[in-house]
């Protein structure tokens, strides 16, 4: 058995497929038989390992991962909505933890979509359905109150859509979520943090609790990069979520309450009318 898997990763080889949103390579693990990374234009967008699907490599996909295993007790099934498919990472991460889970993908490159259904597939018996639609648009075809989870995480060209950052967008997920439920969106920034100030006040207007998990320099505003922000209206797991993610391979920390609200600076709730793409990452940001 061991020799086949020794001979699967010799012979795996990157592939590349012109896709709706540029150019997607899937890159295959040196050290994992199975596993890959999906770039889009170069910019690396997830990890997946086929034979471990529980397996989270990329620093902000833990983050999102200790999300998942906090907002629920263990093992409980979800029904989650992900905004932005990548290579299904998360979703195939839930359907390994928490089986019986109900999931919906919305995902705008259809091309891409077929290109990881097709070098990627998902798990037959997994609960997960892929939406090919723009990620407000499919958001608004899923029931009231039917989510416990949405998770977004859509970048087009290494940016979020401008109507993905809104007041107006929220009050959708908010219509879509359980009383309970939560809502929780991988962000891109860098000095001075504009975008992520605005984006933590416009989601304090929706939501009633927050909590930031990130790297210590990001914060800082010292480099570009990726914050987690969990936003619900019932109290947050942030002891352990402090926890886990200063425990990562890449330690970081998690900001909530009155140091969060301070962080934000001031900044103003952002509207459908004055929404903005997140900045680009820096030309060095992947090197």
């Amino acid at each position: 058995m061991a020799k086949n898997r020794r001979g699967s990763r010799s012979a795996a080889r990157a592939v590349t497929e012109t896709v709706d949103s540029g150019t997607a390579e899937l890159i295959p693990d040196r050290e994992r038989p199975r596993a890959w990374t999906l770039l889009l234009d170069g910019a690396p967008q997830s990890f997946v390992d086929l034979d471990d699907p529980g397996y989270l490599s990329f620093e902000y996909q833990r983050r999102l991962g200790h999300v998942i295993d906090l907002v629920a007790p263990a093992h409980q099934p979800l029904r989650v909505v992900h905004l932005g498919g990548g290579a299904f990472t998360l979703a195939r991460y839930i359907a390994a933890t928490r089986p019986r889970s109900t999931q919906q993908i919305v995902e705008l490159d259809a091309a891409l979509v077929q290109f990881v259904r097709q070098r990627l597939p998902l798990d037959s018996g997994a609960r997960i359905r892929v939406r090919s639609a723009d990620a407000r648009a499919g958001l608004g075809k899923v029931p009231d109150g039917w989510a416990d989870l949405v998770i977004a995480d859509v970048f087009g060209g290494a940016r979020t859509p401008a109507h993905l950052t809104s007041a107006e967008f929220l009050t959708d997920v908010r219509r879509v979520l359980r009383p309970d439920g939560c809502y929780v969106a991988n962000l891109a920034d860098g000095p001075p943090l504009g975008h992520l100030r605005g984006q933590i006040a416009t989601a304090a207007a929706a939501f009633g609790r927050l909590a930031l998990a990130a790297d210590p320099t990001v914060l800082r505003g010292r480099r570009f990069g990726n914050a987690v922000l969990l936003a619900s209206d019932r109290d947050l797991p942030v002891a352990e979520l402090t926890r886990r993610v200063a425990g990562d391979p890449h330690p970081g920390r998690v900001e909530h309450g009155r140091a969060l609200a301070d962080f934000t600076g001031g900044a103003l709730p952002v509207t459908d009318a004055s929404a903005k793409p997140s900045p680009a990452p820096p030309a060095d940001a992947f090197t």
